[in-house]
């Protein structure tokens, strides 16, 4: 089976097209840096050409409200224009959990546009919502610092480490498409401050962490469960104590 995997040499998608190789599917990574542009269309019909499935795990490279928008409209309209006149037959793409409960964020109303134009498609799709990754507890506590304090919501996460996010994805590329959404997350359901302190902790980072209920989560005001995926979620193997433990 062909699959192209857009954004296929990022974090996630390079991990995408390596467990589907393992498994004896020709995944090929589509990006600028492979000539595939979904914004200009550049490389689009080329790259598509015999292929089964799409998966998309490409991102604005810019959160800035307006471009995001942009991103992930002309992006996904491209995309699916392409497909349709290439004959894909399964559409892929990685979202959020809590996307839907996030409308006031400028990110999530872009990504639940992207989301809308597969669901009108006419594609059969499949769409996986995944919660947080491990890798950017750093990156969350820094958006956040003020001084020496990381100011956190005052609720939960759920987060998974990118490798069990990329092994849900290439799953789903290759089965039946759903027409609908599913939802991964990690093992283990954190108060959002105490993730934030642990993974600080493994970094030897001395800041101090405050779960703060007006603090805001990129943009965001979060209720206390904004970020926890259903009881349907399907459950990834690996603990974050553990991932931390591997780091050092």
């Amino acid at each position: 089976m062909k699959v192209v995997v857009i954004g296929g040499t990022g974090l996630i998608g390079s991990k995408v097209v390596g467990k589907l190789t393992e498994h004896g599917h020709e995944a090929v990574p589509a990006a600028p840096s492979t000539g595939v542009n979904t914004l200009t269309g550049e490389g689009l019909a080329e790259v598509l050409e015999g292929a089964s499935v799409v998966v998309d795990v490409s991102n604005s490279p810019s959160f800035e409200e307006k471009a995001v928008m942009d991103f992930f409209r002309t992006s996904t309209t491209n995309l699916l224009k392409a497909e349709a006149e290439a004959g894909v037959t399964h559409h892929v793409a990685l979202s959020v959990v809590g996307t839907e409960r996030l409308e006031e964020n400028g990110y999530f109303r872009a990504k639940l546009a992207q989301e809308g134009l597969i669901k009108t498609s006419g594609i059969p799709y499949s769409i996986v919502h995944a919660t947080q990754f491990f890798e950017f507890v750093k990156g969350i506590a820094d958006a956040a610092t003020e001084g020496d304090v990381v100011r956190v919501p005052d609720a939960r996460i759920q987060p998974m480490f990118s490798d069990d996010v990329a092994a849900a994805v290439a799953r789903t590329a290759v089965g039946t498409p759903l027409d609908g959404v599913i939802e991964v997350c990690g093992p283990d359901e954190f108060a959002f401050d105490e993730f934030i302190r642990k993974g600080l902790a493994a970094d030897n980072d001395p800041r101090t962490v405050v779960a703060d209920p007006h603090a805001r989560y990129f943009g965001s005001e979060l209720e206390e469960a904004s970020l926890l995926p259903g009881p349907d979620a399907r459950v990834g193997a690996t603990r974050f104590t553990d991932w931390l433990a591997r780091k050092q």
